[in-house]
């Protein structure tokens, strides 16, 4: 059996179809969950884009980021933002010497920075370049009324017009929407796979970097959420709150680009769907589709005034991972799987599947057992990691603070679906429970090298806003 594995960034459950929304446009996700399990309680052991990689590659997890460093050539993302260790064996290292035919197609330029080597082990790889601020155009020039066009305060915020700057060079040559990502990156992978039809066992990772912001899909993805044209094309990410710094109509904007952009990748995805139904590639392939993270897009109470991803506070948008899993012979496929799980624990699953045993053990397991008997419990609890910044998961609660306990938010996941209300003042014993969990899944102590993580743990600075959440939230 072959495997398939299609990596989407940044896409929230809560935006396909087949997780419940009924005003988003994604009938090719929608259809493939019709012919797969559904996965509603995955979520990535550390964050954000470079470290749920690793443990998707390895099936091992990053936290607590031992022998993290920072490398010349990149920023630092967050501690565990390097490259897979060269102590660890990678899904592409392993099948391949198993007699599996391995390729990468990718966009996720972050994968291929000066040090990093997520292409290791796969025997044609692919990086399409442009994303974000990839260095892969110097010019020509971009018109200042080009980027103005993006911005609300277009003389505020040099940083965010010297990022546009970057990607909109990058991107100049757009013409039509197969010059986009998601067509770039699907029809490359729909050609691998006619490319090697001879191939008896294969491996295929996708990885398509959108929906990552910034959001600016064709045209007319965007006006199937917002068909007028009076407001600034909004299409970066605020990484902070959105109230006094946007306005409501233009946060209206960045909401449709972002649903349209979903729209886009689901359409691309629908194409190589069909390649790998026309193949016959679906008859002897389990498929996994999985998402590495969510973005807060400002739709409240849910996002928390947010239009940004953080360890903290933690929000259902940013941790609750898609995850479909459809098996050739159609095993539990249309069922809804609610137990607790991590990105790493489908790693092992999927080497269950086809067969192949790795040479060292994974700290995920595999789930497949449990779907087919209908058993519903996984895992106790899950810790996902952001830094120093921690989110402790169980069935009755969602507590998420830093790995000292500071600024402490205890949620009842039941009764709070929004996560609204904390009750860390009432119930410091539960607190202290969950955060011993995440302290013991550190190795039993606090990891002296946290200290320096403290004020820098990755794309948007912890504040300890515990004190404030009923003033915000409950007003």
């Amino acid at each position: 059996m072959n495997i398939i594995l299609v990596i989407l960034d940044t896409l929230r459950q809560d935006h396909v179809g087949a997780y419940g929304n009924a005003w988003i446009k994604t009938p090719h996700l929608d259809a493939f969950a019709r012919e797969a399990t559904l996965f509603t309680r995955c979520y990535p052991e550390s964050l954000p884009t470079l470290p749920v990689r690793r443990a998707l590659h390895t099936g091992l997890r990053t936290f607590p980021f031992h022998g993290h460093r920072d490398y010349k050539g990149d920023f630092s993302g967050a501690p565990g933002w390097g490259p897979i260790p060269e102590e660890q064996d990678t899904m592409a290292e392993v099948l391949r010497a198993a007699g599996y035919r391995t390729a990468f197609i990718t966009d996720c330029y972050h994968q291929f920075k000066p040090s990093k080597n997520f292409h290791r082990g796969f025997d044609e790889w692919i990086w399409i370049r442009g994303q974000e601020a990839d260095p892969y155009k110097s010019g020509p020039p971009v018109p200042p009324e080009e980027i103005a066009r993006h911005m609300e305060d277009p003389e505020g915020n040099s940083a965010l017009a010297d990022f546009l700057r970057v990607y909109l060079r990058n991107n100049a040559y757009r013409v039509t929407e197969q010059d986009y990502y998601p067509a770039r990156v699907f029809s490359e992978a729909s050609r691998w796979v006619w490319d090697n039809q001879d191939a008896e066992h294969l491996f295929l990772v996708v990885d398509s970097f959108d929906p990552h912001e910034p959001w600016d899909p064709p045209v007319y993805y965007r006006r199937l959420y917002d068909p007028d044209e009076d407001a600034v094309d909004v299409i970066q990410s605020l990484y902070g709150p959105w109230e006094g710094r946007m306005s409501p109509r233009s946060l209206k904007r960045l909401q449709a680009n972002y649903a349209g952009e979903v729209t886009m990748v689901d359409r691309w995805f629908g194409h190589f769907m069909e390649t790998l139904r026309t193949t016959g590639r679906l008859e002897d392939s389990v498929v996994a589709v999985i998402s590495d993270h969510g973005h807060n897009i400002g739709h409240d109470p849910g996002d928390m005034g947010l239009v940004s991803k953080q360890g903290h506070p933690m929000t259902h948008a940013v941790a609750d991972l898609v995850l479909m899993v459809r098996h050739p012979q159609g095993q539990a496929a249309g069922q809804v799987y609610k137990g607790l799980l991590y990105n790493h624990d489908l790693t092992a699953t999927l080497y269950a599947l086809v067969g192949t045993t790795p040479p060292k053990p994974l700290d995920g397991f595999n789930f497949w057992p449990k779907v087919l008997a209908g058993d519903q419990h996984a895992r106790d609890y899950v810790t996902v990691a952001w830094g120093p910044l921690v989110t402790v998961i169980t069935d009755e609660w969602w507590y998420n603070a830093n790995i000292w306990g500071e600024g402490e938010l205890l949620f009842a996941v039941r009764d709070d679906p929004n996560l609204e209300h904390s009750l860390a003042s009432e119930k410091p014993a539960v607190c202290r429970e969950l955060r011993g969990l995440a302290i013991q899944d550190a190795g039993g102590s606090i990891p002296p090298e946290f200290a320096g993580y403290h004020s820098r743990p990755g794309c948007t600075p912890f504040e300890d806003r515990s004190g404030q959440w009923k003033k915000m939230w409950q007003r």
